[in-house]
């Protein structure tokens, strides 16, 4: 530990490898407020699910009143409106309900579990395409590729225009990086990376409008439920919301779920002899090494009390999820890795009605990935331990996973 603030280590890249020592400091004072104009830290587990489902916390940055940028929000500058996941009910409410009608139950129960032969096969052809190789880049050369041809194929994007969306993504997920250096020209150069997805997207949607496909976003064009339609903007930021945030997020569990597993050896032999563990091992991923570690984005719209400590109406407020997910006062030896835990009622989706839209089918998509790879992966081993991990402190995971392995099954 150094003298620095809690708040600044655990944004610190120095100590993204293992956050986790930083995280129990932290639960030691479950409100930390270390700077006049800082957010409040939320790091207990019950704290966290019961502001998650508060109404008093608003996902509205216009209800901010403190002064000061939020480091960890990243650049909004793109001329669409809010994603439903910056927005309060009602307004939150009648969008999710729209998307939700043409993802899940009850207008569309079957959309994502109707995928999970075409999911099998992605997998398939990406670990084939490892050919006679016998080190690969896992991030790479399958998690990274892997879900954002989901995403891509949800949505109706044609697939000769799939490899356009990398060059667009990395540069907004480039420009989330809380490393108070980021440049300008980096957030300028995501800023026009939004905004080049959002034009080509305007077009998809215009074609969708005259001619609708079997996908998500002619849904979202075409929907007339009791909630009315979307606006063409409301349609393209949430598209843009599902695009990002349904990539990045699987690619982080993936790749976190693998090198867990080849640190737990034990859990991959067993996931190779039994591919229906995968749903266990999924679940304790998402608590043990969850893919989102923060919820900068909260205000409180009045004074709240939390532990005895007054919370001031307008004030920034951060639900340290990855520190809830290890606190002691809810799981029995927290830093253990365990597929078995009888209870693992974890945050790795949040909670409350921001609970993340894509739940099922990140769920399925590292299910059939880690399943897979331990599978046919003979013999897997990592090169590099800690691997080299992304600069993001919230959508948290190894930039590259070198791993060997003595052939494919």
């Amino acid at each position: 530990m150094t003298h620095a603030p809690l708040l600044r280590q655990i944004t610190d890249f120095a100590n993204r490898a293992n956050p986790y020592p930083l995280y129990e400091e932290l639960r030691k004072t479950p409100v930390l407020h270390e700077e006049e104009d800082g957010p409040y830290l939320i790091s207990s587990y019950w704290d966290i699910k019961n502001l998650l489902h508060d109404p008093r916390i608003s996902s509205d940055a216009t209800n901010l009143t403190a002064p000061g940028d939020d480091e960890l929000s990243g650049p909004e500058a793109t001329g669409l409106p809010p994603s439903f996941i910056r927005l309060d009910p009602p307004e939150h409410d009648r969008l999710r309900r729209i998307a939700n009608s043409s993802f899940g139950p009850p207008h569309r129960p079957t959309r994502v579990d109707s995928m999970r032969g075409e999911l099998a096969q992605i997998v398939t052809d990406l670990i084939d395409g490892f050919g006679d190789a016998r080190q690969i880049d896992v991030v790479d050369q399958f998690a990274y590729p892997f879900p954002v041809t989901v995403i891509c194929r949800l949505l109706g994007v044609p697939r000769e225009d799939e490899p356009r969306f990398r060059s667009w993504v990395d540069p907004i997920v480039a420009g989330l990086d809380p490393d108070t250096r980021t440049s300008a020209e980096s957030m300028k150069t995501a800023q026009e990376a939004r905004l080049q997805l959002g034009m080509y997207l305007n077009g998809l949607v215009e074609k969708r409008a005259k001619e609708p496909h079997d996908d998500m976003l002619s849904d979202l064009v075409n929907s007339h439920g009791p909630d009315g339609p979307m606006t063409t903007m409301e349609v393209l930021s949430t598209a843009v919301l599902l695009l990002i945030a349904g990539h990045e997020t699987t690619v982080n569990l993936i790749t976190n779920g693998m090198l867990t597993l080849l640190r737990y050896p034990q859990y991959l032999r067993r996931l190779r002899d039994d591919p229906g563990l995968s749903v266990k091992i999924v679940e304790e991923l998402l608590r043990y090494e969850p893919p989102v570690q923060l919820v900068p984005q909260r205000t409180c719209i009045t004074d709240i009390d939390v532990r005895g400590v007054t919370i001031p109406k307008g004030s920034r407020i951060w639900l340290v999820l990855g520190a809830g997910n290890r606190d002691p006062e809810r799981f029995p030896e927290p830093d253990r890795f365990d597929p078995d835990r009888e209870d693992i009622q974890h945050l790795g989706f949040g909670s409350g009605i921001h609970s993340c839209f894509g739940a099922p089918l990140a769920r399925l998509e590292a299910q059939i990935a880690l399943a897979e790879l331990a599978r046919r992966l003979d013999n897997p081993q990592l090169v590099e331990d800690p691997p080299p991990y992304r600069p993001n402190a919230v959508l948290r995971g190894p930039r590259h996973l070198e791993i060997t392995f003595d052939g494919l099954r």
